[in-house]
């Protein structure tokens, strides 16, 4: 596992200055415009392994992106091996549906201190609930960023983390029957809950295989593939393909709709993703 071909994979060149957060913040960037969120292995027949070599080698080499467990583990070994204070923190998703977050913990995010002041780096989320700089710990203060205003609240220990929704403009080519927005829940989004007791990645390894084998849980129910993009994202849900540009007008986010066949789903991961699969999708 080589850093350089690390840096290569997300087309980051610059000279590697010290670990500060003009560097972590570069990377950071470069990494979610780069590294798709995405479970299309559970949707191939292959099995996701969480251990780095399988994950180096998935990403960096095959060019293919991964679930938070592996992207964000990933990012973690890059900025351990830059010399970061970093730790790896276990987070509970808020469920919509459910008007509930999950009791299990199920998503991975790490804490980074510089010059005493802690960050939160999560690099695969996904969706319009991707955070594209790291956002400082902070509780109560609103960070605007390009995707909309991130904030966390503190209560007792434990952290929630939220983001303030745009309204949508739906251009007028859209297919709009499969276009969901959960109206009546205010512009407040929930995103998950955690807390900041260090965790290992074997602390994980049960969730890898309950996520791959449990028919209820979302990832195996839709194939999702998402990357962040200078102006917005990109998603492909299924046969649903949206592009979504952000702040389009006064907070208001751009989307724009498509319906693909089998075949264009194919080559969209190659033209939108940079994906080439190994195996068969199964949408």
């Amino acid at each position: 596992m080589n850093i350089q071909e690390y840096f290569k994979r997300i087309s980051y060149n610059k000279p590697l200055k010290d670990a500060d957060l003009q560097t972590l913040t570069a990377i950071f960037q470069h990494h979610i415009q780069a590294i798709p969120f995405e479970n299309l292995s559970m949707h191939c027949g292959e099995t996701i392994e969480l251990d780095l070599q399988s994950i180096y080698n998935k990403i960096v080499r095959k060019k293919r992106g991964g679930w938070c467990l592996e992207s964000n583990y990933l990012l973690f070994w890059v900025l351990q091996e830059l010399g970061y204070n970093i730790c790896i923190l276990g987070g509970n998703s808020y469920e919509p549906a459910e008007r509930a977050y999950t009791t299990e913990m199920n998503h991975i995010l790490m804490k980074v201190v510089i010059q005493g002041n802690s960050y939160i780096v999560d690099a695969s989320f996904g969706g319009a609930y991707q955070m594209w700089q790291p956002l400082m710990l902070i509780s109560g203060k609103d960070q605007p960023q390009v995707p909309g205003i991130f904030r966390f609240m503190e209560d007792n220990g434990t952290w929630y983390f939220e983001k303030v929704k745009r309204k949508h403009y739906i251009s007028e080519q859209s297919d709009t029957s499969h276009f969901t927005d959960t109206p009546g829940l205010g512009n407040i989004r929930k995103i998950y809950r955690f807390t900041l007791e260090p965790r290992h990645i074997n602390d994980f390894q049960a969730l890898n295989t309950f996520l791959q084998e449990s028919p209820d849980n979302i990832l195996q129910k839709k194939s999702i593939c998402s990357l962040q993009t200078t102006e917005g994202l990109l998603a492909l849900v299924g046969w649903t393909f949206t592009e979504m540009k952000y702040n389009y007008t006064e907070d208001t986010d751009l989307v724009h709709i498509t319906t693909l066949t089998d075949e264009e789903v194919e080559k969209t991961l190659k033209d939108k993703f940079n994906i080439v699969l190994e195996n068969k999708l199964v949408p």
